[in-house]
């Protein structure tokens, strides 16, 4: 199911059918705007895409580099997780992003967080994602299985500053990717 969900995903951002990023020719010339949203967390729109203003350089430019995917990302994520708070690359193996509503619970850190792991190598693999909040007392979210298209979404309702593992095998059990990374930017 998920593969579907994938390939649909994947088509209609390649038809231009998709909403959640919509990329002309002026925006992929305009300079990256600042924005505030509605919420405490500044953005900046990268081809279409919300970023949290203080997401890394390499974030930045995974974004860039393919803003169709970084959107279908969102789309996986579901209704209103429009804003990017990390994207990482693994040698052509996946990629994993996290997104966030922009909303606090009790504090800036409180953000509610969604991350996928999509696998990029084109063959099923086993692998996987997992969530952590910043808080010990949550339970980590997560998904793991043998996947073609993506693993997760799996969600933090106070996310922002924890962590995200990303794992994937080869197909005789050798580790790709083993990948811890911290959601947000955070002192």
């Amino acid at each position: 199911m998920k593969t579907a969900i994938r390939v649909g995903i994947a088509a209609t951002a390649a038809l231009g059918l998709m909403t959640a990023a919509p990329v002309s020719s002026a925006a992929e010339h305009a300079p990256a705007r600042t924005k505030q949203t509605n919420t405490t967390l500044a953005t900046v729109d990268i081809k279409g895409v919300q970023v949290d203003k203080k997401a890394s350089a390499d974030t930045r430019r995974i974004i860039e580099a393919d803003a169709p995917a970084a959107a279908a990302a969102a789309n996986v994520c579901g209704s209103g997780y429009t804003i990017s708070t990390g994207a990482w690359r693994y040698d052509g193996y996946g990629t994993t992003y996290t997104w966030t509503n922009g909303t606090s619970g009790s504090g800036y850190y409180d953000k509610p967080i969604c991350a996928v792991f999509f696998n990029d190598s084109g063959y099923t693999k086993y692998m996987g994602v997992r969530l952590k909040s910043n808080y010990t007392a949550d339970a980590p979210a997560e998904d793991f299985g043998a996947f073609g298209s993506y693993a997760g979404p799996v969600y933090q309702k106070r996310g922002y500053c924890g962590t995200v593992y990303s794992y994937m095998e080869a197909s005789n059990g050798s580790v790709l990717v083993d990948r811890v990374q911290t959601v947000g930017s955070c002192n």
